[in-house]
């Protein structure tokens, strides 16, 4: 598998290559995909098909490889220096790492949230702006702003401060800020890695609420060690164990009350991990 994108032809004739659409109601599928970095393993042989418009939730102990796997859908781990790729992962119907797709076409349609809220140090206006002005869509743009912040349910807390800094919000604002500038461009896929792992309840509250509201446009994937979140908010749950290994990946509750695998009942009720 390749990493390296086709930088002979111009990003913008490339962007009809890139698309989430799909002949059936997966729209992520990988197969047999394994990451190293260097000589280390950190996920193997992984074969997945994460459905469209669900929230899907990669739970699993520290260093199983959760991360890894959510940043090989947006191609994230291009950045990370000696690591290595084979398999295959599907967006809809188009191999991501095929050498034809630009990684930063392909991360306009699968935006991501990061763990640690991450404003840029401009106005909350500019933030969501952003990712519109860099893509040269500036009609409508209040209305986009408008519209964003309104589907990440922070307008009404924000709507008369719009030029202030993004800093000066809380770090539950700031989050579902940052969600409103990943939505803003409209993707199709949004991952998010431990979105509210470093907030109160009462905005992680709010974040899991968001999530599935979401999901209503959105195929969303979110990284969460806190496997209480993953059965609140989630329609399917992967579980990964140590070794990098996909152990099993079925419907949440399944997953939750009935697994079929004795190490993911190990897991879920704390024997390990």
């Amino acid at each position: 598998m390749s990493k390296k994108p086709d930088t002979d032809d111009p990003g913008h004739s490339k962007k009809n290559q890139i698309s989430a659409v799909s002949k059936s109601k997966s729209i992520i599928t990988s197969n047999n995909l394994t990451v190293r970095y260097g000589n280390d393993i950190a996920i193997e042989n992984v074969n997945i098909e994460i459905p469209l418009k669900k929230v899907t939730a990669i739970i699993g102990p520290s260093g199983c490889g959760k991360s890894t796997f959510l940043r090989c859908i947006n191609r994230m781990n291009d950045l990370i220096p000696n690591v290595s790729i084979e398999g295959n992962l599907f967006l809809g119907n188009n191999d991501i790492y095929a050498e034809n797709v630009d990684p930063v076409l392909l991360r306009r349609i699968v935006g991501m949230v990061f763990q640690s809220p991450n404003p840029f140090p401009k106005s909350i206006y500019d933030n969501v702006a952003y990712g519109l002005k860099i893509q040269g869509k500036t009609d409508n743009m209040d209305e986009v702003v408008k519209s964003a912040l309104k589907r990440a349910a922070i307008w009404d807390e924000v709507s008369d401060r719009l030029n202030e800094k993004a800093t000066s919000l809380s770090g539950g604002q700031q989050q579902r800020l940052c969600i409103a500038r990943t939505i803003a461009v409209d993707p199709e896929v949004i991952l998010m890695d431990e979105p509210a792992s470093s907030l109160d309840p009462i905005a992680t509250s709010q974040i899991e609420d968001l999530i599935q509201e979401l999901a209503k446009d959105y195929t969303v994937v979110i990284v969460t060690h806190n496997m209480q979140q993953a059965a609140r908010i989630s329609d399917k749950t992967a579980v990964f164990l140590t070794g990098g290994k996909l152990i099993e990946f079925d419907d949440t509750q399944n997953i939750f009350e009935n697994p079929e695998n004795s190490e993911v009942e190990d897991y879920i009720t704390g024997k390990f991990g």
